[in-house]
């Protein structure tokens, strides 16, 4: 349990001529666990000094920022950036630019993110990406997705990117999430061949650049279980665009069982082994995308001047896409 929780209002700061001070802000109470505050400590340097004196530095250069027009600075938002690199101040603008740039190059994956609408809402009560109730041993948040509950003949890839940036919005202000990260865990089965057209390559290539380089999370373990065999190569040309670091975060299991004897079992769905019903799951975090609605859709709110350079690294280019992946992504359809 949290010893303190704190819902903050979202401050948005426009462009300034002078930086307001520390004392414009309501009063940060840090919303950390008791465990989390140490592990913040041992792997990310934060302490309260730390981050009193990155938060200012952080809200000096947003308002001096030539391009960006208005941009959320309560604490809560900004941690987001400074917990993800580790209270480097400059990473953690550079990634905040970033992210601004991106929810403009691509308003059609990250704008407009509402539960209200049908599609995400059907996408979503179907059970195809649920975050866990219950963190794992680490205390890391853990999100569930299921291939077979994501119909790639009615919906498209928009919309499948859609979900993914909602559920990532509605858990990104959690501090202890901040902190310890998140735990990917994808079950491949009912995979069906129509995922295979479902992404363009060009398409594919920007949203992971988006997810690895723009979007203020810790992630720290993907596992993948029950992949059919004609959907290795869709999953290897994913892994070929990320990063070292990400590729190592990578885990394959062959079925369940085996992903049961390595996380903690007992915090699964009850069809995979756990206590709690899929379908409790769904309902208990629906309860919390209606809340956060307001605050999720006012993030449409933030603008940047979004410059030629800036949208370069979103850029289109394949050309350092391994060809045999590419070409075997290609035969995909010849079994």
């Amino acid at each position: 349990m949290l010893e303190t929780e704190v819902l903050q209002q979202p401050k948005f700061n426009g462009p300034a001529t002078t930086v307001e001070s520390d004392y414009d802000y309501p009063p940060y109470v840090c919303g950390l666990s008791s465990a989390m505050k140490q592990v913040a400590k041992e792997e990310l340097h934060e302490d309260e000094n730390i981050r009193r004196q990155a938060l200012a530095q952080f809200r000096e250069w947003i308002a001096k920022h030539p391009h960006i027009k208005k941009c959320r600075t309560d604490a809560v938002f900004l941690l987001r950036f400074l917990r993800t690199k580790k209270f480097s101040v400059p990473s953690a603008c550079e990634m905040l630019e970033r992210y601004l740039t991106i929810r403009q190059l691509f308003p059609q994956w990250f704008q407009q993110l509402d539960i209200n609408d049908p599609a995400i809402n059907e996408i979503f009560e179907n059970g195809y990406l649920v975050p866990l109730p219950q963190r794992d041993s680490s205390g890391r948040q853990v999100i569930f997705s299921r291939a077979a509950k994501f119909d790639p003949y009615k919906f498209t890839s928009v919309q499948m990117a859609r979900v993914h940036s909602l559920i990532c919005e509605a858990l990104l202000d959690d501090e202890d999430s901040q902190v310890a990260g998140y735990v990917y865990i994808n079950d491949e089965s009912g995979m069906n061949m129509g995922f295979v057209s479902l992404w363009s390559l060009t398409d594919l290539r920007s949203i992971v650049k988006c997810i690895q380089n723009s979007t203020p999370m810790r992630h720290k373990e993907t596992h993948f279980v029950n992949i059919p065999h004609y959907a290795n190569r869709i999953i290897e040309l994913g892994v070929s665009m990320l990063s070292d670091k990400l590729k190592k975060r990578i885990i394959v299991h062959k079925n369940v069982d085996i992903l049961k004897s390595k996380i903690d079992a007992e915090i699964l769905p009850k069809e995979y082994g756990g206590t709690m019903p899929m379908a409790d799951m769904i309902r208990e975090f629906k309860q919390k995308l209606v809340q956060r609605r307001a605050a999720i859709l006012a993030l449409d709110d933030m603008q940047i001047e979004v410059t030629k350079e800036a949208a370069n690294f979103a850029g289109n280019d394949i050309g350092d896409i391994d060809a045999g992946v590419v070409g075997s992504f290609r035969k995909l359809e010849v079994d």
